[in-house]
């Protein structure tokens, strides 16, 4: 995280999390079950940034709906049996939400 702000204003206004702690240079965001935490990273180079995070979720059509912002990988069902959309955020994390469907369980 190089900007408090910027991350903070992505997952909030974008993905409807919300604040859990703002301490400067830590960020505690909360959606549903899904808590993430952010710290600063002044050397962080975004394009260098090899970060991920998988989140599982239900109802991946209503979150997909709800999203303000770029997807980077559309919503799609994958071969290994889940149905997935990504993003990358400001400091180009790949978040990618992934739930299990309902025929190849």
């Amino acid at each position: 995280m190089r900007n408090n702000f910027i991350t903070q204003e992505y997952y909030v206004k974008g993905l409807e999390f919300e604040v859990l702690g703002d301490y400067g240079d830590y960020l505690m965001l909360k959606r549903d079950e899904v808590e993430l935490h952010f710290f600063l990273f002044e050397a962080l180079d975004p394009y260098q940034n090899y970060g991920q995070i998988y989140i599982r979720v239900e109802d991946i059509k209503k979150i997909y709906s709800g999203i303000k912002v770029v997807i980077y990988r559309l919503l799609e069902d994958k071969p290994w049996g889940q149905r997935e959309f990504s993003l990358l955020d400001p400091d180009h994390n790949l978040i990618t939400f992934g739930e299990d469907i309902p025929s190849l369980k």
